[in-house]
């Protein structure tokens, strides 16, 4: 009895099989959904997704296309997609090359954002006047994010090359998923309970809407506003806004961005310290110039011409007055400069402490991980021999006569042939 076999096939003809048969019996297709992960990079064209309560196909608008569009896709929107189905034959994947695009209304989270908006705008959560404002100087900073995004390293990497001796506490979260929203609350709630934050930055990295929705959640929003720290929203999706950014004393449109907001506030005090020292020994300059003109035309006058050592007795005075406005202005910025000093001085030691700490924790872990290495037993003038493809040998009954073994000592190995029968 014979038997037949199907043809056998590369994957790349089985592919264009595919394509053929995908793309021949869907040339014109219209998709209803929401617009789901946009994405707009230098090349000109558009990718996304279109996305129903149960399944989702990929999508791309071609550079020549876009021009024709009579809005600019974003994630949320309900759209009618009209194209064709195609096949990218490098990741076996398909999509819509979409020709043109109509709104069909609002989607379902953007209709949840908007509703939500609506009404904490309403209770007056999102008021310019409850907004608190950052602090001058601030030492210790709370950060709300994952401990393991890209968003803390863009975080740590500012604060420590701009100003290394900020005291930073980490409250980690998750920033995406079910349950996150629950657990950003948590960290912030955390923070304001152990006290001696002076800032917080709120946020994450970009994303899709889905990804960021959490941010977009009640029980963030109403977090940020019973905060007694001020917050800075982070959430990086630089062209939309989150609830959190509404809610929050100040939005960043990234975390790098909240960090240069947090240092940048010493490189303005000290700033607009040499600014108003500046301004007052001008004006100082003036007034004393203008009044020693006037003693001037006094002395020259019909009254004053014979007691002319009265006019210089008075200039004497005006110019010791001069050099001692001078000397104090001068004593009391050395005296703002040297407290700003002593104050970087100080949390130098904090962080040194904390890192010598971190230090002896890593020493300790590594020889407990010493403790346990099978090659440390080596060391101390044992061995462990093994077979030709590696396996450790127990018993003597495992090798056979002239069978080649290897034994690895604490310094190097060597190779013996086996001579017992």
């Amino acid at each position: 009895m014979s038997h037949s076999h199907p043809e056998i096939l590369t994957v790349t003809e089985l592919t264009k099989h595919i394509r053929r048969l995908l793309e021949g019996n869907f040339k014109g297709v219209c998709v209803e959904g929401e617009l789901s992960n946009v994405r707009m990079p230098p090349s000109g064209h558009c990718y996304f997704t279109i996305k129903d309560e149960a399944a989702q196909i990929r999508a791309v608008i071609w550079r020549s296309d876009m021009r024709g569009l009579p809005f600019v896709p974003r994630d949320g929107l309900r759209v009618r997609a009209h194209g064709a189905l195609t096949v990218y034959e490098r990741d076996g994947s398909y999509q819509i090359a979409v020709r043109r695009l109509e709104e069909g209304g609002k989607g379902s989270l953007q209709a949840a954002f908007e509703a939500l908006k609506k009404k904490l705008a309403e209770e007056g959560l999102f008021d310019v006047d409850r907004k608190r404002k950052l602090p001058l100087l601030p030492q210790h900073i709370g950060v709300v994010t994952s401990p393991t995004g890209a968003a803390i390293r863009d975080i740590l990497n500012v604060l420590r090359r701009r100003f290394p001796n900020l005291h930073i506490v980490i409250a980690p979260s998750r920033v995406q998923g079910m349950g996150a929203a629950e657990e950003i609350a948590e960290a912030i709630h955390l923070l304001n309970r152990r006290g001696g934050i002076d800032v917080m930055i709120v946020g994450r990295g970009g994303g899709s809407l889905e990804d960021l929705w959490c941010f977009n959640e009640e029980v963030v929003a109403r977090a940020i506003a019973q905060s007694d720290i001020p917050i800075i929203s982070a959430v990086g999706h630089e062209t939309d806004f989150t609830i959190c950014d509404f809610v929050a004393d100040l939005r960043a449109p990234t975390p790098s961005a909240a960090a240069e907001i947090v240092v940048g506030r010493k490189d303005e005090f000290m700033e607009a310290l040499r600014h108003q020292s500046r301004s007052i020994i001008r004006l100082l300059k003036h007034s004393l110039l203008e009044t020693k003109s006037r003693f001037r035309a006094a002395a020259r006058s019909y009254v004053f011409r014979e007691p002319g050592n009265a006019a210089r007795v008075y200039r004497q005075r005006l110019d010791r007055l001069q050099a001692q406005t001078r000397h104090a202005l001068e004593r009391q910025f050395r005296d703002g400069q040297q407290q700003t000093d002593d104050l970087t001085v100080r949390m130098t030691h904090s962080l040194k402490l904390v890192f010598s700490d971190r230090v002896q924790r890593v020493y300790g872990l590594e020889r407990q991980l010493n403790a346990f290495n099978p090659l440390a037993v080596l060391k101390r003038g044992y061995s462990i021999t093994f077979k030709a493809d590696g396996r450790a040998i127990r018993t003597a009954s495992e090798v056979q006569q002239g069978e080649r073994i290897v034994t690895k000592v604490g310094e190097g190995e060597f190779t013996s042939e086996v001579t017992h029968g």
